[in-house]
């Protein structure tokens, strides 16, 4: 069995994932950032000509490169937001190479997620918005799909998925603007100086969707938050309601992710 944790952000899905490191260490908890073998968030995506450049133009960081790199077949893999550096513009330049945020045509990004999801045969692995989040925002803010594309876009995906084994933890929040202000706390320095709300509202600010719209502010990111919430549960309900376990967000106990593990 695997596990994909969803929700809104700030709706509890790393304490989830911690739930189930510690209730059951056969599991494979894979967060942001790390290799995945669905998963491409915070991750370059390059070809083995691509992959050369970025080893040619940081060779003094050659050897951190690599450690964090997985091969797939003519492609690599690069965890480039592990890799700890000095180097100006490192972090900024392999950003470009990641699949998300409208940066690969639609049928080239279709076609990467579809064929690792179907080259996809891993037990007990447990991944952090890897089936929903990342990808249902790409497609409502960089791409700008209708709500009902995106089901089709998952109508087909189910069917890749068709032989794996897997269920889905859905953080439900009734409150979502509450939620974000709470991981607006969480995620500050010492001083109180937020770090994620900043990045979060300019990302949405920026998206061709809300400029399309004439869209700025909290209020409208929360109604987007409000908007990709409904969509997701309508994905779940619609194409995968005997996979779905559906727990309240920050009000869910052991015993829930407990009964979801068997």
């Amino acid at each position: 069995m695997n596990i994909f944790i969803e929700g809104i952000q700030g709706s509890g899905k790393s304490t989830a994932v911690n739930l189930i490191a510690n209730a059951d260490n056969r599991y494979i908890c894979i967060r942001e950032g790390d290799y995945s073998p669905i998963e491409l968030a915070w991750c370059a995506y390059v070809n083995e000509e691509q992959y050369e450049e970025i080893l040619r133009k940081y060779s003094s960081i050659r050897s951190l490169i690599e450690n964090k790199t997985q091969a797939e077949g003519e492609y690599r893999v690069i965890c480039y937001t592990q890799i700890i550096t000095d180097i100006p513009g490192f972090h900024k330049n392999l950003e470009q190479y990641e699949i998300y945020n409208g940066r690969r045509g639609f049928e080239e990004f279709k076609s990467i997620i579809f064929k690792r999801y179907k080259n996809w045969y891993q037990d007990k692995m447990v991944s952090e918005c890897a089936l929903l989040q990342n990808i249902v925002e790409d497609l409502i803010l960089y791409r700008d799909v209708p709500d009902d594309e995106i089901i089709e876009f998952y109508r087909e995906l189910r069917d890749v998925l068709y032989d794996k084994e897997f269920k889905i933890i859905y953080l439900k929040s009734d409150n979502i603007r509450e939620n974000v202000e709470i991981i607006r706390k969480e995620r500050s320095d010492n001083q109180g100086n937020e770090l994620w709300f900043p990045l979060m509202l300019e990302y949405f600010n920026k998206s061709p969707y809300a400029l399309k719209r004439d869209l700025m502010g909290e209020d409208e990111l929360i109604s987007h938050f409000v908007h990709r919430q409904e969509l997701e549960l309508r994905i779940c309900n619609e194409l995968f309601p005997d996979r779905l376990v559906v727990l309240p967000s920050k009000d869910y106990h052991e015993n829930d992710i407990q009964s979801v593990l068997g």
